[in-house]
């Protein structure tokens, strides 16, 4: 299956946050707070993605407010954090949406990441995500975690929907 193939029935991404929204890195404060950074071109990707009616979900093991917070003013409402089970999250989430899993693109970077991705219709990875996920993900962006994978995957769906317009007026926050 080509490319065009496997992305053109996605309606819906899923993103895991450390190592895909984040570069994976922690920065650990004096006051234990944990302090991550994220890709304003995944973001402006994020904020369009919903614009043009895409679901957008995360779903993570960690919790963080300033991401939620973050990730809310992007327009992603559907933010799962302290999840164990993200397949079964996934799966809640999927019905409650009315998706089929080939119209589900789920990008993850580690281990926790991976029954998620043998569920999702289209599994993708940032470049540098684990060996055994860089296996069983049908597709593996050129971008590492934090650093434009997220933007590459939804440019590609939307340039293939030709839904990418750089001209759109939706600002990245």
């Amino acid at each position: 299956m080509n490319l065009l193939e496997l992305f053109k029935p996605v309606k819906a991404f899923v993103f895991d946050m450390d190592g895909v929204l984040t570069d994976g890195s922690l920065i650990i404060m004096p006051d234990g707070e944990w302090l991550r950074t994220m890709d304003i071109k995944d973001g402006y990707a994020l904020q369009l993605a919903v614009k043009k009616g895409y679901y957008v979900a995360v779903i993570t093991g960690s919790k963080s407010a300033p991401v939620e917070e973050r990730l809310r003013r992007l327009g992603v409402t559907d933010v799962f954090q302290q999840v164990t089970d993200k397949v079964n999250c996934l799966e809640k989430w999927a019905a409650s949406k009315n998706l089929q899993t080939e119209e589900i693109l789920y990008m993850g970077d580690d281990i926790p990441d991976s029954n998620a991705l043998l569920f999702a219709g289209v599994s993708c990875c940032p470049a540098d995500a684990d060996s055994g996920i860089r296996e069983i993900s049908k597709y593996i962006s050129s971008r590492s975690g934090g650093k434009g994978a997220v933007r590459d995957v939804i440019e590609k769906v939307l340039k293939l929907h030709k839904q990418w317009n750089p001209a759109a007026g939706v600002s990245s926050i």
